[in-house]
């Protein structure tokens, strides 16, 4: 399609020239923002994100209601999706993030839910743990996409799900237009200034502008070995929710 980015290997923030420096700057970044993180979640995106989320439960809600089920919502920030997840099912969950100070303000609030400190692209978890895979709004900052996808099949069960929430590009040339106008005029101004850090927020807007679209994206799941991909656009296209299964052979 005319309007799909490029793939790119992983974020890139300015000034950063290796994936290593990438992920200790999103670490940073996520560092100082995280006080008032979901206060602007909620602001900027007018609590529309928590219906993004309430849509992700109900499309995994199958895979939290097996039997003896066990998610892990990776770059969990301070646990959003994880806590909705917590109420869609009996399957036990985790929270995963390498961010210590976002863990330090998820643990707040009284969730069910053991977090555990982690980089995504390296779990300290075996082969096939677990039967969800979750991650919103967390998956493009990983360092390298490709890595980030690998490692979720790698600790999927066979037949489980991975759920990627994500920003994405308005199918819509007009829309798009006016959403591009917002994403860099209003809302760095309005989130550097409550959150003291404006080079995060600038950085929010570049790294939607650089994140693969919602069909590259795909594409790279089934690269990777996912099956029956599928995605589907919410709010007029702004954000898209990713799903691919792993393969079961004894299905």
């Amino acid at each position: 399609m005319s309007n799909q980015r490029p793939p790119v290997a992983g974020t890139t923030p300015d000034g950063t020239a290796s994936e290593e420096q990438a992920a200790q700057w999103v670490r940073g970044m996520f560092g100082r923002v995280a006080p008032r993180y979901d206060l602007l979640n909620h602001l900027l995106s007018a609590n529309i994100d928590k219906m993004w989320r309430a849509r992700t439960v109900e499309m995994v809600s199958p895979w939290l209601n097996r039997p003896g089920a066990r998610v892990v919502d990776l770059a969990c920030g301070t646990c959003d999706l994880l806590r909705a997840l917590e109420g869609g099912g009996p399957a036990q969950s985790f929270g995963s993030d390498f961010c210590h100070p976002m863990l330090t303000a998820a643990q707040k609030k009284q969730l069910r839910s053991p977090l555990f400190e982690a980089d995504a692209l390296q779990l300290p978890v075996r082969d096939g743990s677990f039967d969800l895979v979750t991650a919103a709004f967390g998956f493009r900052n990983f360092a390298n996409y490709r890595r980030g996808l690998a490692e979720m099949y790698r600790v999927l069960k066979p037949g489980g799900l991975v759920a990627i929430l994500e920003f994405s590009t308005p199918p819509n040339a007009a829309f798009a237009a006016l959403y591009n106008w917002y994403s860099t005029q209003v809302l760095p101004k309005i989130g550097g200034l409550l959150s003291g850090a404006p080079d995060a927020y600038t950085y929010l807007t570049e790294s939607v502008k650089k994140f693969p679209g919602a069909e590259a994206l795909a594409e790279e799941m089934e690269a990777t070995g996912y099956a029956r991909v599928r995605f589907e656009r919410m709010t007029f296209g702004i954000v898209a929710l990713h799903l691919g299964e792993k393969p079961n052979p004894s299905a």
